[in-house]
């Protein structure tokens, strides 16, 4: 029982989430320039079920869109949707939201909002709105918790938010297999340095069943084991398309893992 609780607190977590699924910027063998052509108003779309134990907890989506417009200027937007699936009864109701708008061009992030909603035996009871506004420019964040007021908190350089580092890398950057790639994430709760290590090999997908992919992975300490160190895995199909195909948590007490199980692009289903 003790192990359930532990794995479902870890899945919750809006970083690690955010982490899991940047993994579509990866390219295949040699480095390519990423051909992604953003056009103003489209989008894509990811949808994932999670399990614990071969049990089906959660339901995750992540979209991008590209171009929003917010007083006059183009800005892309990137949101995850965590919900409980509703046979889970009062073990575990969920409705959490997050959405990171970030600049058009440099994508530095100016905005991380968490608007979570979830209750259950187990987990925390929790209802509340988290707003970060970022000023990459001074090097600093301003996080607003309902009922807890503003506090300005020091960044170093080049640190994003969970979503904003996905859309830097999915849409900007080129990685190649064989890399470590250092990032710095804040979320509202803690800033991570982490060090994600790349290498080729196969994976058996839903969709797409057993194909070339690549694998990311990284450790990283966990607040609910006492700052114990956990693994973070990620497998993405090895083409131009970097479509994140599966997404695991590794730990000593259990294991998480999200399959995808379709796309869509401009609200149509694709594969």
């Amino acid at each position: 029982m003790k192990s359930k609780t532990w794995e479902i607190r870890i899945i919750i977590n809006p970083c690690l989430i955010g982490i899991l699924l940047w993994s579509g910027s990866v390219c295949h063998g040699k480095e390519i320039k990423n051909n992604h052509e953003v056009l103003i108003g489209s989008g894509k779309s990811f949808f994932y079920t999670a399990k614990t134990l071969g049990i089906p907890i959660l339901k995750a989506s992540l979209k991008i869109e590209n171009g929003t417009v917010q007083q006059g200027r183009p800005l892309h937007q990137v949101q995850i949707h965590l919900d409980s699936f509703q046979k889970l009864g009062t073990l575990l109701r969920m409705k959490n939201r997050f959405t990171s708008i970030m600049e058009f061009e440099t994508l530095q992030p100016i905005r991380y909002t968490k608007e979570i909603d979830q209750k259950g035996f187990f987990i925390k009871d929790k209802n509340y709105q988290q707003i970060l506004t970022f000023d990459c420019a001074n090097g600093k964040v301003v996080e607003k918790t309902d009922k807890k007021g503003e506090r300005e908190i020091p960044l170093p350089p080049n640190t994003y938010d969970p979503l904003s580092i996905f859309a830097k890398y999915y849409l900007r950057e080129e990685i190649r297999p064989g890399q470590e790639l250092r990032m710095s994430i804040y979320d509202g709760v803690k800033l991570r340095e982490m060090v994600f290590r790349t290498r080729s090999e196969p994976a058996k997908s839903r969709m797409f069943g057993k194909v070339e992919a690549i694998c990311l992975e990284s450790t990283t300490s966990f607040s609910n084991f006492g700052d114990q160190e956990g693994t973070i895995r990620i497998w993405y199909l090895a083409d131009r398309r970097k479509i994140p195909l599966l997404m695991e948590l590794d730990l000593p007490v259990g294991n998480v893992r999200f399959e995808l199980e379709r796309v869509e692009e401009n609200g149509q289903r694709g594969k």
